[in-house]
């Protein structure tokens, strides 16, 4: 196939790559800066300069859509949150727009999304059929998801990947927690019994694939199916990294912002996840769940 992607310097765009090569298809990069991209990425891969020049994409097979400024870089103010939401609505409807010029459409747009979908709602299981709720990470990734299934018809499915804290070896939020432990200086935030919703970068990788040669359409959790209070999880990197984990950070550390909701990984992550269907095929049993 011949796959367009946004987001392909990102953690998740830049493991997707190399198995997307692998398999055989064609790979086209849409950036802002194709000379950073091009450093990074595969030969093979051709960039375009955001879309310049590009009126439709009836040579394109399938969209995978991943771009968007980092959720936890930076605190939450109302400036940031403005380029948390612009830089994920404005792509995706510039490629509805794309997607509806086309006479032969893409087959499918698998357009990201993210488990802040839902909140924290404590103990609370939640599938894909638990509804947005009022809070800021609700609204942006609902208006995101609204605008991603704009581009849904007869010839063009939409698949909406709600991913939860994507762990990968280098990079991620392991890459900025990893230092502090190292030194014997992480631990929980807080009280620790956020949940984390998390999801390991080879399972991420392997949904994506499945969603892109299956015909499937709608939300779908990118998330273990076992998600661990933030207490836990600080516990268990220490132990992998021989490191003790008693360092408990203060939630106050963290500025309230707009309502108290914290610029950090844990709250936009803290959902219980599960999911109604795992796709029977994926390597081992639990990696990812998903709605048929």
């Amino acid at each position: 196939m011949k796959i367009l992607l946004t987001g392909g310097t990102g953690l998740i765009g830049r493991h997707l790559i190399p198995r997307l090569l692998e398999l055989g298809h064609s790979v086209t990069v849409s950036t802002r800066h194709p000379d950073t991209a091009r450093a990074r990425l595969d030969p093979r891969v051709t960039l375009w300069r955001d879309f310049e020049g590009h009126h439709h994409l009836n040579d394109i097979d399938a969209v995978i859509n991943l771009a968007g400024e980092p959720i936890a870089d930076k605190r939450w103010t109302a400036e940031q949150k403005q380029r948390l939401c612009h830089s994920r609505w404005d792509l995706t409807q510039r490629l509805v727009g794309l997607i509806h010029a086309s006479d032969t459409p893409p087959s499918v747009l698998i357009s990201g999304s993210a488990i802040g979908y839902y909140g924290d709602l404590g103990e609370v299981v939640v599938t894909e059929e638990e509804p947005p709720h009022n809070e800021f990470t609700h609204k942006l990734c609902a208006r995101w998801e609204q605008i991603a299934c704009e581009a849904q018809s007869e010839r063009t499915r939409v698949c909406l990947l709600r991913t939860g804290v994507v762990l990968a070896p280098r990079g991620g939020i392991l890459g900025k927690m990893t230092p502090a432990f190292k030194l014997g200086l992480g631990g929980p935030i807080g009280n620790g019994r956020q949940y984390l919703a998390w999801i390991h970068i080879d399972d991420m990788v392997n949904g994506i694939l499945w969603l892109l040669d299956n015909d499937l359409r709608g939300p779908f959790n990118m998330v273990s199916p076992y998600p661990v209070h933030n207490e836990q999880f600080a516990h268990a990197l220490g132990h992998a990294l021989h490191r003790p984990a008693i360092f408990r950070v203060p939630a106050r550390r963290y500025p309230p912002v707009d309502g108290g909701n914290p610029p950090s990984w844990c709250s936009a992550a803290s959902a219980r996840c599960q999911s109604v269907w795992r796709p029977p095929a994926l390597p081992s049993a639990g990696t990812i769940w998903a709605k048929r």
